[in-house]
């Protein structure tokens, strides 16, 4: 009688399935947890982004208004070139500070990848022409990174958080306007990302100091704004705050963009966070299938061997 071939190896075998399964099912934990965790960043960052949302469009009606007016003092008709410094137009650029909006931490996509490059990408030129950049940065990755690529961090205002304080952007605007009336730069820029939509954010640079100029056309007679009791003493206060304003404004923008961007972010990875739990649970039940295919193969052929051996 032609017997069957069969080679057995049970216990090797059981020990690699137990080991596969049990992998598999850690794997599935730990991709599970994961995905709680970033499901609740996400509804974090979503009340988060409804609040900066908020404030940025309650503000941004003031500031570009607050822009119009202080681009419409600078080319005043019958201004005098002196009225108040911020209001000078240097020629001679030899420097420039840039204020640099970013995160404090990542998990937001590439909310700081693209305002980084974008900053880089504007300072290429004039360093190329040897001239120097001073950086005033708002948010650790910002700053972290900047000074990993060898920039000159004059200033760091780091850890404002979701709800910065008055003092603080205070400080952050005297820092920058100090940067302009010291001399040490003769443009002040701000780089940041612009909030549109929860989809889309678009990172920017504005120069705000010195005021740019606005083409102003009039019907009749130049209009020429009369001052009391003087136009310098008005300025020398109302500038200052209004350059305070778009300091502001550009930072409710950057905060509101950053919580999008991390709301977007942490949705997407618990959406593949289901996906990979989907295929691992599969991938366990064809496992489990196979060892339970295996065994009972083990059985018939086993019985079978006996069978015939009789």
């Amino acid at each position: 009688m032609k017997q069957i071939p069969f080679i057995l190896y049970p216990s090797s075998f059981i020990l690699c399935v137990v080991a596969t399964l049990r992998q598999i099912r850690q794997r599935i934990r730990s991709v599970k947890n994961i995905s709680q965790v970033t499901r609740a960043m996400e509804m974090i960052a979503a009340a988060e982004m409804r609040r900066a949302q908020q404030a940025t469009l309650a503000s941004r009606n003031y500031s570009e208004k607050a822009r119009e007016v202080m681009r419409y003092v600078a080319t005043e008709p019958g201004r005098s070139k002196n009225l108040n410094p911020l209001l000078e137009n240097r020629a001679d650029v030899k420097a420039l500070a840039v204020v640099l909006y970013t995160a404090d931490r990542g998990l937001a996509g590439a909310y700081n990848v693209n305002v980084i490059r974008k900053t880089t990408d504007f300072i290429k030129p004039f360093e190329k022409e040897n001239k120097a950049v001073r950086l005033i940065t708002v948010g650790k990755r910002g700053r972290d990174l900047m000074r990993r690529f060898g920039k000159e961090v004059v200033a760091d205002f780091s850890g404002m958080g979701t709800r910065p304080e008055i003092a603080q952007v205070s400080a952050l605007a005297r820092a920058a306007i100090d940067e302009f009336l010291t001399g040490r730069a003769d443009q002040v820029h701000l780089a940041y990302t612009d909030f549109e939509n929860v989809l889309r954010q678009h990172p920017t640079v504005t120069r705000i100091l010195p005021i740019e100029q606005a083409e102003i056309q009039h019907e009749g007679p130049s209009a020429v704004y009369l001052y009391e009791p003087s136009a310098e003493q008005i300025l020398a206060e109302v500038l200052p705050r209004f350059v305070e304003v778009q300091i502001y404004q550009a930072l409710l923008e950057s905060i509101a963009s950053e919580q999008a961007a991390r709301m977007v972010a942490m949705r997407n990875a618990t959406d593949s966070a289901k996906e990979l739990i989907e295929s691992l649970t599969l991938l366990r039940n064809k496992v489990r299938q196979a060892a339970i295919t295996k065994e009972i193969l083990d059985i018939v052929g086993g019985a079978e061997a006996l069978r015939h051996a009789k």
